[in-house]
Protein backbone atom coordinates (compact mmCIF):
# COMPACT_ATOMS: atom_id res chain seq x y z
CA UNK A 1 0.00 0.00 0.00
CA UNK A 2 1.42 3.27 -0.88
CA UNK A 3 -0.13 6.40 0.77
CA UNK A 4 1.15 9.61 -0.57
CA UNK A 5 -0.64 13.35 1.31
CA UNK A 6 -0.04 16.39 -0.65
CA UNK A 7 -0.22 19.88 2.12
CA UNK A 8 -1.18 23.02 1.13
CA UNK A 9 -0.25 25.48 4.26
CA UNK A 10 -1.71 23.32 6.94
CA UNK A 11 -4.56 22.07 5.67
CA UNK A 12 -4.56 18.53 3.70
CA UNK A 13 -5.73 18.40 0.31
CA UNK A 14 -5.81 15.27 -0.96
CA UNK A 15 -4.64 11.48 -0.15
CA UNK A 16 -4.21 8.47 -2.67
CA UNK A 17 -4.35 4.74 -1.41
CA UNK A 18 -2.95 2.48 -3.88
CA UNK A 19 -2.81 -1.76 -3.58
CA UNK A 20 -6.49 -1.47 -1.78
CA UNK A 21 -7.64 -5.17 -2.84
CA UNK A 22 -11.21 -5.24 -4.73
CA UNK A 23 -13.04 -7.20 -1.54
CA UNK A 24 -11.98 -4.34 0.79
CA UNK A 25 -12.98 -1.49 -1.61
CA UNK A 26 -16.85 -3.42 -1.92
CA UNK A 27 -17.05 -3.53 1.68
CA UNK A 28 -16.09 0.57 1.84
CA UNK A 29 -18.76 1.21 -0.56
CA UNK A 30 -21.11 -1.09 0.39
CA UNK A 31 -20.79 0.42 4.53
CA UNK A 32 -20.99 3.93 2.75
CA UNK A 33 -24.04 3.30 0.54
CA UNK A 34 -25.79 1.58 3.68
CA UNK A 35 -25.16 4.34 5.65
CA UNK A 36 -26.18 6.83 2.91
CA UNK A 37 -22.70 8.72 3.17
CA UNK A 38 -20.15 9.79 0.30
CA UNK A 39 -17.10 7.21 0.53
CA UNK A 40 -14.92 9.73 1.28
CA UNK A 41 -17.15 10.74 4.10
CA UNK A 42 -16.39 7.22 5.23
CA UNK A 43 -12.74 7.16 4.80
CA UNK A 44 -12.36 10.28 6.72
CA UNK A 45 -14.74 8.58 9.92
CA UNK A 46 -12.44 5.70 9.83
CA UNK A 47 -9.07 7.36 9.85
CA UNK A 48 -10.00 10.17 11.76
CA UNK A 49 -11.48 7.56 14.43
CA UNK A 50 -14.78 8.92 14.57
CA UNK A 51 -16.94 6.27 13.65
CA UNK A 52 -19.65 5.33 16.20
CA UNK A 53 -22.71 3.61 15.89
CA UNK A 54 -24.84 6.53 15.03
CA UNK A 55 -22.53 7.62 12.12
CA UNK A 56 -22.16 11.68 12.48
CA UNK A 57 -21.31 12.29 9.08
CA UNK A 58 -23.78 10.03 7.66
CA UNK A 59 -27.05 11.55 5.83
CA UNK A 60 -29.98 11.32 7.76
CA UNK A 61 -33.81 11.59 6.00
CA UNK A 62 -36.42 12.43 8.10
CA UNK A 63 -40.03 13.48 6.73
CA UNK A 64 -40.87 15.36 9.95
CA UNK A 65 -39.75 17.88 12.56
CA UNK A 66 -39.83 15.84 15.84
CA UNK A 67 -36.40 15.85 15.99
CA UNK A 68 -36.83 19.54 16.87
CA UNK A 69 -40.18 19.26 19.02
CA UNK A 70 -39.17 20.71 22.34
CA UNK A 71 -35.81 21.79 22.37
CA UNK A 72 -35.97 25.17 22.03
CA UNK A 73 -36.16 26.97 25.95
CA UNK A 74 -39.11 29.67 25.94
CA UNK A 75 -36.97 32.64 25.52
CA UNK A 76 -35.68 30.90 22.32
CA UNK A 77 -39.34 30.53 21.21
CA UNK A 78 -40.07 34.00 22.11
CA UNK A 79 -36.86 35.03 19.65
CA UNK A 80 -37.57 33.00 17.12
CA UNK A 81 -41.20 34.37 17.12
CA UNK A 82 -40.11 38.19 17.67
CA UNK A 83 -37.69 37.69 14.40
CA UNK A 84 -39.82 36.01 11.79
CA UNK A 85 -42.86 37.96 12.80
CA UNK A 86 -42.49 40.12 9.73
CA UNK A 87 -42.82 37.16 7.41
CA UNK A 88 -46.68 36.71 8.38
CA UNK A 89 -47.26 40.37 7.49
CA UNK A 90 -48.70 40.70 4.06
CA UNK A 91 -47.52 43.61 1.47
CA UNK A 92 -51.59 44.19 -0.01
CA UNK A 93 -49.29 45.99 -2.90
CA UNK A 94 -48.17 42.83 -4.21
CA UNK A 95 -51.34 41.33 -4.48
CA UNK A 96 -53.19 43.67 -6.67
Amino acid sequence: MCIQIEFKGEIMASMSIRGLDDQALSRLKSQAEQEGSSLNSLVLRLLQGTCTDKQPGALQKFDDLDALAGTWSKQEAQAFERNTAAFSEVDATLWK
